[in-house]
């Protein structure tokens, strides 16, 4: 038996692997018959190596007729421009000759290689163009100097910017915008004449996404880490006008020699300009990787000033705080938003400096007495360090349990504060680790099961309060696919099917929490009280805009109602029975609602207005 087990898994090991579909380049190398390519070498070349899929070859090209007249040439000795071609192998476009022949030849080799018309411009479905009155229907040497090959990172995808690593970086961040950039940089056009000469004094300082660098040359500098140097090819459509450098005309392709020195940090943290993070002391460790991106206790000092014309220090930690640090922990609201976003991409011992908005800075938070509303404020900010809370592993189950308790109690504060997305971020956490939690008997399965359906419910009340009514009846039906009768969850999608302006869906839901628990019957009544006010709102709103419509007999004419501004203002508030579980399972807490729920669409109006007219069966002519 273990011999056959073995045989089976010898035959297994030797199935053979998946070919890699067969390219366009490999279809052409078939039509290939014996004597339609030869070659001759002129002058040897040096090494072992030879040009592989995805090198970079550059090599002078001459071609001729047999009988030795020149038909073009790259040289400048026989009427070209002196500037060797380019090629990326496997990704240009090449004549069948040269692909099938370079891939031969050693560097600094010299071939002639004699080419039947089949194997140059006279392929059928060349991909390469034939230049003007070219011989395509003759056989031709092409005589081919490789100067050099190697292995190349492709920028763009038509081959316009390459880049050639000459000595590798020190990590892997790289820039982009808007960072600031410091790089010694040389330019020279394609057949060696110098353009730009290096800098003596000091690197070129430019920010990312200004015309600071010529377009091709950004985007290969946005694959660099500090340290790299590189030779970045950049072909005339991305030599852009700069203040590096102006366009030179005639020059269909530059050489940059570029050696990153080094480049500061500048993130726009949301995108659009208003909060912006700026470096201005490196910290330890790689971003991201090793910052405080989940939830950590952070220490941290920061001078916070505002952005006049005196720049007040409104607070400094080492004045205000008696040089102690400020200590919070992430992911409760403790700061200022834009201070915990912007903390959250610091690596300790980083020195930042923070511009922010006044609604992501205290115009939403407890405001310093000395900060006026509205405020546009700086925080220069330094992450001394900071410590993730342990997982976990190793922990009992009533350690987790114990544990789950205080995330959820966060999670209540803030749902109190009206923090809804942290609140849901604090609860979503708890059930993503739920998924490694394995209780061991029935009484932690129950315990475990029960807190699940809290969570999940608790994520549906937070998901009602920003408005996403769809995903909190998603977030409800997780918990009734389970548990069918479950009465808080029938509660809360109700709540979210009358928000989103399905009635009946929501009426069906809260009669049968009455007829599974007679307790929960205070509850629902007061919701299907409420339930009943939001149609009758609904069909007064749709009556005054179409006033007249329904009241004239027949055959008299119907006023035009005019909307004078109040049908979409909110409704009288209404008391809503919102009990965010595990507050207290058995008290039902009454609060204000935030915001009336959106009216339904036009089309659910005229529907709902017709049935309580007695209209419900119109016929479409």
């Amino acid at each position: 038996m273990a011999v056959v087990a073995d045989e089976d898994h010898e035959q297994q090991v030797k199935q053979p692997e998946k070919k890699k579909p067969e390219s366009e380049d490999d279809k052409r190398r078939k039509k290939i018959v014996p004597g339609s390519l030869m070659k001759a070498i002129v002058r040897p070349g040096g090494g072992e190596s030879k040009p592989a899929e995805g090198n970079q070859v550059i090599y002078h090209c001459t071609v001729r007729t047999l009988d030795g007249v020149t038909v073009e040439s790259t040289r400048s000795e026989f009427g070209g421009k002196g500037t060797p071609i380019r090629h990326v192998i496997g990704k240009s476009k090449i004549i069948l000759g040269l692909l099938e022949g370079i891939p031969t030849m050693l560097k600094g080799e010299v071939a002639m290689f004699k080419m039947k018309p089949e194997m140059h411009y006279g392929e059928k479905d060349c991909p390469v163009a034939a230049p003007d009155n070219f011989p395509k229907d003759s056989e031709l040497h092409f005589e081919i100097e490789l100067i050099e090959f190697s292995k190349v990172k492709v920028i763009t995808d038509d081959l316009g910017v390459l880049k050639k690593v000459i000595e590798e970086g020190q990590s892997w961040e790289t820039p982009r915008e808007p960072y600031e950039v410091k790089a010694w940089i040389s330019a020279k056009s394609g057949d060696g004449k110098v353009i730009l000469s290096r800098t003596k004094d000091e690197p070129y300082f430019f920010t990312f996404g200004k015309p600071e660098v010529p377009k091709g040359l950004e985007l290969a500098i946005a694959t660099m880490p500090r340290g790299e140097k590189a030779v970045i090819y950049v072909k005339s459509q991305y030599y852009t006008e700069s203040t590096l450098m102006p366009v030179v005309e005639g020059v269909d392709e530059v050489h940059f020699e570029v050696e990153l020195v080094h480049f500061i940090q500048v993130r726009d943290v949301l995108g659009d300009g208003r909060l912006i993070k700026r470096r201005i002391r490196d910290g330890r460790g790689e971003f991201p990787m090793d910052c405080p991106l989940q939830d950590s206790l952070l220490r941290v000092h920061y001078k916070g000033l505002l952005l006049n014309e005196e720049k007040t220090v409104f607070y400094d930690t080492r004045i205000d705080n008696n040089g102690q640090p400020l200590e919070f922990s992430s992911g409760e609201g403790l700061v200022p938003q834009g201070f915990e976003m912007s903390v959250r991409l610091m690596l300790p011992g980083e020195v930042s400096l923070v511009t922010c908005p006044p609604d992501y800075a205290y115009d939403k938070f407890e405001r310093p007495a000395n900060v006026p509303e509205g405020a546009y404020v700086q925080w220069e900010i330094e992450l001394l360090d900071f410590n993730t809370p342990k997982d976990w592993t190793g922990f009992s189950f009533r350690e987790i349990m114990d544990d789950v308790e205080k995330i959820k109690g966060t999670g209540n504060r803030l749902f109190k504060e009206e923090k809804f997305e942290l609140a849901k971020a604090k609860y979503e956490k708890v059930l993503r680790e739920f998924n490694h939690v394995h209780p061991q008997d029935d009484e932690e399965g129950k315990e475990f099961a029960n807190t699940r359906n809290l969570l999940h419910l608790n994520v549906a009340a937070c998901l009602l309060k920003l408005g996403e009514h769809k995903k909190s009846i998603e977030t409800c039906n997780k918990v009734l696919d389970a548990n069918p009768v479950h009465v808080k969850a029938l509660y809360r999608r109700g709540m979210a099917y009358m928000a989103s302006g399905d009635y009946e869906e929501a009426r069906a839901d809260f009669n049968k929490m009455m007829s599974i628990d007679k307790s929960s019957e205070a509850s629902a009544k007061a919701a299907l009280l409420k339930l009943k006010k939001e149609e009758q709102e609904v069909e007064r709103r749709v009556r005054r805009q179409f006033k007249g419509l329904f009241d004239k007999r027949p055959g008299e004419i119907a006023e035009v109602g005019t909307n004078d501004g109040q049908d979409d203002e909110a409704t009288s508030e209404n008391v809503e029975k919102d009990d965010l579980d595990n507050l207290d399972d058995q008290e039902e807490r009454t609060h204000q609602t935030t915001a009336p729920p959106p009216p339904p669409g036009i089309f659910s109006q005229l529907r709902k207005l017709f049935a309580s007219v007695g209209l419900n069966r119109c016929t479409i002519l």
